[in-house]
């Protein structure tokens, strides 16, 4: 494979939304049979240069050749006729159909719609890469990997040579993310050409065979992923050298803030979601909450902050003062009023944390008005929050008055994230809050959390990636299958262990 053949070249793409320039006079090239990691920072620019490949978007400028040839791409489906399709961080799948029916959606295939025979042809694909659906089974039964897979086969089944995947790890676990390379690599030893965008650089050493690097729009330049590192791409896509260790500042006096015994949780079709779970936050420290998607670590936090109801157990709030307050049978705002938030960063942004059509300070309001002060006197508060959280987390915005829906997904999460942040709170509990962030943004994040642990609040923080958990958190609760695993020194864990923990519980001691 000395002599490499473009599958796609990009030639002087722009492209603008109003006064923002997303993509400036970009020219790319990206061959047949690799495997191309996309990098940069949120709103650099990839996922609308990705877009403008797959036909969501149009260039205002340029050109892109595809096998050597010019094509125009002003749609989706034009872009499935030069073999292009994009799997994106959000699925597009009718939750009531099965894996093949949601494969042949929309198709126009010649004679009687065949569903036995389209399901032998997705049966083909799976045995060719290594996927693992049933084709017959349906949406709402399947797991955030096994929906994933059925969007990949969906652009094979269509004919796609090029695949475009946007933060395709996010919500997977490590097993889950070591099955999908493997089936990425086989597509790849098949001819396939594949861009792969995501923020994590550890995948991306793992996975790819050349980087792109986008700054601020602009195509800075590429690399072979072997002749780099972490270190030299992050300082690459940021412009400067970007310090990769993250801080752990030793407790300064901790003292218990919330106590949580004997929890147990049903959710209303009454599945157990915790059981027995018992443990202790304490001011000025970082509890990491570590645990497969779904192990209970959404109903904790929200038992905590009053949005889900408890079977029994007890949790326990002690005011820096020494009141101790149960907070089981309190409505939310009550327990915000003790100064307990919670930044819950939704797999769904915009649908649950900030409203797209209301700009940066409108949507600081939402949390300030709770105060207890009119929110119509008051416009200066949040307006001034808005300008800091813009400048403490570096948010790309033209200014404080844009509507939100117009930020790019990682610009909105910090405005999401910085706002519970600078609520001054006591106890914070923070889930995914580095989801989907470049990596810049994501060590911000986290020296905001330490700022947050060294002035005395006590920090509960769910995250996806172990690796974090284990270099930023002072203790690690393990959950797996809504029991605790164990509680381990975040100082001395190892990661394989944490692991294990995460799946078994225990470690390998028996599951009563």
């Amino acid at each position: 494979m000395d002599k490499k053949t473009a599958a796609v070249s990009m030639r002087n793409i722009t492209k603008t939304f109003g006064t923002i320039t997303a993509n400036s006079d970009v020219s790319l090239d990206i061959y047949k049979g690799e495997i191309l990691a996309l990098l940069g920072e949120n709103g650099s620019g990839k996922t609308t240069l990705m877009n403008m490949l797959s036909g969501i978007y149009f260039p205002d400028a340029g050109q892109i050749f595809i096998n050597g040839q010019e094509v125009s791409i002003s749609s989706p489906k034009e872009a499935f006729n030069y073999k292009i399709g994009m799997i994106h961080q959000h699925f597009k799948l009718v939750d009531v159909l099965t894996a093949a029916e949601n494969i042949i959606l929309g198709l126009k295939e010649s004679g009687r719609l065949d569903l036995e025979a389209a399901s032998q042809r997705i049966r083909n694909i799976c045995d060719t890469y290594g996927f693992d659906i049933n084709p017959s089974q349906k949406i709402y039964d399947m797991s955030v990997s096994q929906k994933q897979t059925v969007e990949i086969v969906k652009v094979l089944y269509r004919g796609a040579d090029i695949l475009i995947l946007d933060e395709p790890t996010a919500v997977l676990t490590p097993q889950e993310t070591e099955k999908l390379f493997n089936v990425l690599r086989n597509m790849r030893n098949d001819g396939k050409t594949i861009i792969i965008i995501t923020h994590k650089m550890h995948e991306v050493e793992a996975i790819s065979d050349r980087v792109a690097v986008l700054r601020a729009g602009r195509y800075i330049g590429e690399m072979k992923t072997s002749e780099t590192n972490a270190q030299e791409m992050t300082n690459m896509m940021v412009g400067r050298p970007v310090s990769l260790n993250i801080d752990r500042p030793e407790p300064v006096d901790p003292a218990p803030r919330i106590i949580v015994d004997g929890l147990t949780v049903r959710s209303s079709d009454g599945i157990l979601k915790l059981q027995d779970v018992s443990f202790t936050a304490n001011s000025g420290e970082i509890l990491g909450i570590a645990g497969i998607s779904g192990s209970g670590q959404k109903e904790l936090l929200e038992a905590i902050s009053g949005l889900q109801a408890a079977e029994k157990g007890s949790i326990t709030y002690i005011s820096p003062d020494g009141v101790h307050e149960e907070l089981l049978g309190k409505n939310p705002l009550d327990i915000s009023r003790l100064g307990i938030t919670l930044s819950f960063v939704p797999e769904d942004r915009l649908g649950m944390g900030l409203v797209g059509n209301m700009n940066l300070a409108d949507n600081m309001m939402l949390r300030s008005f709770r105060s207890g002060k009119s929110f119509f006197t008051d416009r200066k508060t949040p307006w001034h929050l808005a300008e800091k959280v813009v400048k403490d987390l570096e948010v790309s915005t033209p200014g404080i008055s844009t509507p939100v829906r117009r930020l790019s997904g990682g610009n909105v999460q910090k405005v999401l994230v910085g706002r519970e942040i600078s609520s001054a709170p006591t106890v914070l509990l923070t889930a995914y809050a580095v989801r989907g962030l470049d990596i810049n943004s994501s060590y911000m994040i986290y020296s905001l959390l330490n700022e947050q642990k060294k002035n005395g609040v006590a920090v509960v923080f769910v995250g996806e990636d172990l690796d974090v958990l284990l270099e930023l958190c002072d203790k690690i609760l393990v959950l797996c299958g809504g029991k605790v695993s164990g509680i381990i020194d975040g100082r001395h864990a190892d990661k394989n262990e944490v692991g294990m923990m995460m799946t078994r519980l225990g470690g390998g001691k028996d599951d009563e």
